[in-house]
């Protein structure tokens, strides 16, 4: 394959494609929570993740879990819990079976953050969609979002 090939140029407008919708959706979203609710993309990311753990078997997420699950290094990761944390939306304690493991949980304060942020978040999502799928470049990407099912989350109910 050369620089030239056609399937290369195809993927690297597919590529361009995808990163555009990314874009679009994350800085609508961005948005709309700082407006709304004075919370950063990543911070309600982070939210998110952590107030789905579980106090069962496998429930509470190591720091590298949560990195990998809002797509930052595990520095940022530190980084922006410490900033929740100095908020008061998160608390960290140690593990009661591995001094060395450091778990995360939300606080009351930052469940009835995320519980008020989530509808907004939802809608900013719905609108972006929405907007880029005028866009006949991005309508066939917001297509497969929409119809995306990830394994082991349950299905959004319709209304």
């Amino acid at each position: 394959m050369t620089a030239t090939d056609p399937a290369l140029t195809a993927l690297a407008q597919g590529w361009c494609a995808l990163s555009l919708l990314h874009g679009k959706i994350e800085s609508h979203i961005e948005r709309a929570l700082e407006a709304g609710h004075g919370l950063s993309m990543r911070e309600y990311s982070l939210l998110d993740v952590l107030g789905r753990q579980h106090m069962g078997p496998g429930g509470h997420l190591q720091m590298k879990q949560v990195a990998d699950a809002v797509v930052l290094s595990q520095s940022a990761t530190t980084r922006l819990v410490s900033r929740l944390e100095d908020r008061g939306l998160l608390t960290r304690y140690i593990c009661a079976t591995d001094r060395r493991g450091i778990y995360t949980d939300v606080t009351d304060a930052g469940r009835a953050l995320l519980e008020e942020a989530r509808p907004t978040n939802d809608a900013a999502l719905r609108e972006a969609l929405d907007e880029a799928a005028k866009n006949p470049e991005l309508a066939p990407l917001v297509r497969v979002v929409e119809e995306l099912r990830v394994p082991g989350r349950p299905v959004p109910v319709q209304a």
